[in-house]
């Protein structure tokens, strides 16, 4: 399986930013990202104490239930 952020890549770049493109974009950026975990648990904590923007974790919550998938 693929890496949560190896998921999230793909959300990258858009011309109009949403949230996931947004949450894409600061994990690009951010050299500190867990970029090779799958574990919800692990991800989510790094989120509630780097949260780049009031909806993150909410859009993370999102996005990883279709990554689950």
């Amino acid at each position: 399986m693929r890496s949560f952020y190896h998921y999230l890549m793909t959300y990258r770049g858009k011309k109009r930013p949403d949230d996931k493109s947004q949450l894409a974009d600061w994990a690009f950026y951010d050299h500190n990202f867990p970029r090779h975990s799958t574990d919800y648990d692990e991800l989510s904590s790094y989120l509630e104490w780097n949260s780049p923007f009031a909806t993150a974790l909410v859009t993370f919550d999102a996005l990883w239930d279709d990554y689950k998938k």
